[in-house]
């Protein structure tokens, strides 16, 4: 009985030190997400500056950055739904994005996931679909539904595609927290084989696959849990 206590014990302090790397990294993922966001929004402000110093859209837009910066989050969202109502070209674009991000900072997760589904489903541009639907599958990932991340990047995994590594990593995280570590393993190996990964990503996701086989989970797992899943998706066509 008492080795049965012990186990369950350091399993526990192993899976917290997982969550603690998401912990510690988590806030840097999301941040980068709204620098993003932000440099390509004071890219376009000051080109639309430059060309119409009286444009009402870019002035709008500046202030609620603003605001936000300000940590003045009512009247920031506020400014920015109207941004999203009467701004012209991108700006209605970009202000979605921001505010989606400063729903995030304020913890509410739920509607900063559901604005950003509202810009992947009606977003004209691919790139900024596909942005979007990451940034939603990050904040998915401590739900534990991988699911629910699959839904939003399982399309951005193939190879080639510039989105696949973080995709993969949110989907891998997302299994961790729902438990299936094996599963988790294929999606971080996948990123740590891919020459093409960014270098920070790669080395983040080298500390999760270091966590994991402190966990005792190994390739030769991972693979027979991508093969289970494979063959469970051939049965249900």
């Amino acid at each position: 009985m008492s080795d049965e206590i012990f186990h369950e014990v350091e399993e526990d302090l192993r899976n917290e030190r997982m969550r603690r790397l998401w912990r510690q990294f988590g806030p840097y993922v999301i941040g980068a997400a709204v620098l993003i966001v932000l440099v390509v929004a004071g890219n376009e402000a000051w080109r639309w500056w430059q060309s119409s110093q009286q444009n009402s859209s870019a002035e709008q837009f500046v202030a609620a950055l603003d605001e936000v910066e300000a940590g003045n989050y009512q009247a920031g969202l506020e400014a920015l739904d109207k941004v999203q109502a009467e701004g012209a070209g991108k700006y209605p674009a970009l202000a979605s994005f921001r505010e989606a991000a400063a729903l995030a900072q304020q913890g509410q997760i739920d509607e900063a996931v559901a604005t950003y589904d509202a810009i992947a489903a009606g977003q004209s541009d691919q790139r900024l679909r596909e942005l979007a639907s990451l940034f939603a599958a990050y904040l998915l990932v401590d739900g534990g539904d991988p699911l629910a991340v699959s839904q939003r990047v399982g399309d951005l995994q193939v190879d080639g595609h510039p989105m696949r590594s973080a995709a993969r990593e949110a989907l891998g995280l997302a299994y961790y927290s729902a438990g299936d570590f094996a599963a988790a393993y294929t999606q971080f190996e996948a990123v740590a084989n891919d020459r093409g990964a960014p270098r920070n990503l790669a080395q983040r996701v080298g500390l999760y696959l270091a966590q994991l086989e402190s966990q005792g989970v190994t390739g030769a797992q991972s693979e027979e849990a991508a093969a289970a899943t494979e063959e469970d998706a051939a049965a249900s066509e």
